[in-house]
């Protein structure tokens, strides 16, 4: 369904519909006895599109956060007009991920939500994403290709590629992702440290700190103990503004952390393969017994 569609939204008498979500049946407002939910908005001059990302999120989320990238359109005095207790985050660097690590450093939610300010994802979705994580999941990662999911934005390039991607991941690390390069997620809070995202500390840049953030963090994520599920969802276009995502540009990132993080996951592997010398303490070996010891190990290890 295109942005075109002659459906009507009942957020506005006469408006045409912008995401299918507009025009479903879905409960208003989360559960008020369930988990707190933090939703993580990164901006960068994006306040035409704040208002209706604002409205559609449901009642009973507990924290948004929205994280600036310097914006010069008044997307923060915007945020703060609609939502009073709406939290203000300056990234330190530039990029989605660095954006993203930023919130996460604040964000005192139960579950942290992802979601883009540009209205190309409803925030309605949310409430199947929560529904996933108290149904035992412990992250929750939105597909544009399951049923029910769908996107009037992606390119055919872009589509290609993020098939070819994912098919790459899944080979590699044995998962059975069907949408690797999408960024509506959400996860329980206990899941950060398997996440282990760059530091915000510092001005120069990381690997990680742009779109391949969510490559990255669904590569960890899998080789985690965690519990994983993809949740449908519907990708409608941009409402307003150009997208700072490049195909190419962002491609070749994405491709660099996979092969990146194969690197270590095979070092890690191999680590833990390794014999293992147990020399008694606080006992003196003697001289000739280490030595031997030492030969031993190198054959073993070759």
């Amino acid at each position: 369904m295109s942005s075109s569609t002659a459906l009507r939204s009942p957020h506005g008498k006469g408006r045409a519909v912008h995401h299918p979500a507009d025009v479903l049946s879905l409960p208003a407002s989360l559960d008020p006895n369930g988990p707190r939910v933090s939703v993580v908005i990164p901006t960068k001059n994006e306040a035409e599109n704040l208002p209706w990302v604002f409205e559609r999120l449901p009642a009973g989320v507990a924290e948004v956060i929205v994280v600036d990238a310097q914006s010069t359109d008044g997307t923060v005095e915007l945020a703060r007009s609609l939502r009073e207790d709406v939290v203000i985050v300056q990234q330190t660097r530039r990029g989605k991920g660095n954006a993203l690590a930023c919130a996460f450093e604040v964000a005192t939610g139960d579950i942290l939500v992802m979601l883009d300010a540009d209205g190309s994802a409803h925030p309605a979705e949310i409430l199947h994403f929560v529904r996933a994580l108290e149904d035992g999941a412990d992250f929750a990662k939105g597909s544009r290709f399951v049923g029910g999911g769908g996107s009037a934005d992606i390119t055919r390039l872009r589509r290609m590629g993020n098939a070819a991607l994912s098919r790459m991941v899944n080979v590699l690390f044995g998962t059975r992702f069907t949408d690797l390069c999408y960024g509506y997620n959400a996860f329980w809070a206990h899941c950060l440290p398997y996440l282990e995202l760059p530091s915000v500390a510092g001005d120069e840049a990381m690997p990680g700190d742009g779109f391949e953030i969510e490559t990255l963090i669904n590569i960890r994520v899998a080789q985690s103990p965690l519990a994983v599920t993809e949740v449908a969802s519907y990708e409608s276009e941009r409402l307003n503004g150009v997208s700072n995502l490049n195909a190419w540009r962002d491609g070749w990132r994405v491709l660099g952390v996979i092969l990146a993080e194969r690197r270590a996951h095979r070092r890690a592997r191999r680590a833990a393969e390794l014999p293992r010398v147990f020399v008694p303490y606080p006992t003196e070996t003697p001289v000739i017994e280490r030595a031997n010891r030492r030969v031993a190990f190198a054959e073993d290890v070759a």
